[in-house]
């Protein structure tokens, strides 16, 4: 299904990108935290696009920090700009307004790049009366979803962003109980090596399930932990990066 929004914007001047506040969520929480300094093009934000939504991203741009800079900021500015408007609405599709966002974005990282620069990315938008994420993953590492049943991965819904001109990406949905979490881990983590072996989606699985965390901020802390004890020193392969949402376990469901 083709999204039904279109947006022709400039992109912003050249600048740093700003600094995400993560906005109070009703019934939920909302954290993401590098791992020391930025040296590549891991970028995340949030936004309040609604009275009862909250939009997040996380997006890491091939190339390092300085060769990254302008185009995390033009990122950053469509996805806010863009994503307020598209979800302005009580009653907009979502599904719709996600994958037009993901167009948008594929558009102004290719400007921005001046050319092919490839860029997984996962966005979502929260919706705090129904505790529903509707998302597209664009070749990013599989979002993770924990609840009582146990874990279950958000895959890939489409390509990287800025590898082709009409690339579109799909969008689905995923429902947090009261209690639920979603977490996100860049590319360095999943890619943090001991000796020959990789850190790996598996371990980052285990560190969720067995994580007694009381808040997403403590979840993100400890992924980037256990990723270091197993490295055995600092990283510095790459940008390392978590993103969590958490739903209060003493939500009731909304009826």
């Amino acid at each position: 299904m083709r999204a039904l929004f279109h947006f022709e914007k400039s992109p912003p001047p050249v600048r740093d990108p700003i600094h995400a506040d993560v906005p109070e969520v009703h019934g939920a929480e909302l954290a993401s935290i590098y791992y020391g300094y930025r040296m590549a093009g891991d970028f995340y934000d949030f936004v309040r696009v609604s009275p009862n939504r909250v939009l997040f991203g996380l997006l890491d741009v091939a190339g390092g920090l300085e060769d990254t800079r302008a185009i995390v900021a033009a990122a950053q500015h469509t996805f806010r700009s863009v994503g307020t408007e598209l979800f302005a609405s009580r009653d907009v599709n979502e599904a719709d307004a996600m994958m037009e966002l993901c167009l948008q974005l594929n558009h102004t990282i290719l400007k921005a790049a001046d050319g092919v620069r490839s860029c997984p990315a996962f966005a979502g938008c929260y919706d705090e009366n129904l505790g529903i994420v509707c998302y597209f993953n664009a070749g990013h590492t599989p979002g993770l979803a924990r609840d009582r049943n146990g874990i279950s991965e958000l895959p890939a819904t489409g390509l990287p962003l800025g590898l082709f001109s009409h690339m579109v990406s799909n969008a689905s949905v995923v429902a947090l109980e009261p209690g639920a979490v979603l977490l996100l881990a860049s590319q360095g983590i999943v890619e943090g090596k001991c000796k020959a072996e990789e850190f790996g989606l598996h371990r980052v699985k285990d560190v969720l399930q067995q994580s007694k965390a009381a808040s997403a901020k403590e979840l993100c802390v400890s992924v980037l932990d256990q990723m270091q004890q197993f490295m055995g020193t600092a990283p510095t392969h790459n940008d390392v990066t978590a993103l969590a949402l958490t739903r209060n376990s003493q939500e009731a469901a909304v009826t």
